[in-house]
């Protein structure tokens, strides 16, 4: 019967609790707080849990911002859809406008957490990849 130390917790809570690629235990950001900004992006050289290197080569997080586009276009598009269902569009009036606004607001409010998911979410593809 196995006792648990060794079972690596799911994919979905590794990336949504940003945690190590590899081992998905260790912490991906020093500070778990995203909206201190000074330090919202700075991740340990490595895996604290299992020693994974976090920085494959010089330059591996760049593909983040594909992942990030995707994320804003995603979060945009349902509250679109959620702001047609309950408020309505008209080209008679400004809720569009206000949609826009509101949406703007919302994605500025949370690019911390977009960043450091669409950070996860890359180096969770990657060793995805290495394992094919």
């Amino acid at each position: 019967m196995e006792d648990g130390r060794n079972t690596r917790p799911g994919l979905l809570w590794g990336i949504l609790a940003n945690k190590c690629p590899r081992c998905r235990k260790g912490n991906l950001f020093v500070d778990p707080n995203p909206y201190h900004l000074h330090s919202t992006m700075k991740m340990p050289e490595k895996c604290p849990v299992c020693g994974q290197k976090f920085e494959l080569q010089t330059g591996f997080y760049f593909g983040t911002g594909f992942v990030s586009y995707g994320l804003t276009v995603f979060f945009s598009i349902i509250t679109f859809i959620a702001w047609w269902f309950t408020i309505g569009m008209s080209a008679h009036d400004d809720r569009l406008y206000w949609w826009l606004g509101l949406n703007a607001a919302a994605l500025i409010a949370l690019q911390p957490p977009i960043q450091r998911l669409a950070r996860s979410i890359w180096g969770d593809n990657t060793h995805l990849h290495a394992l094919l």
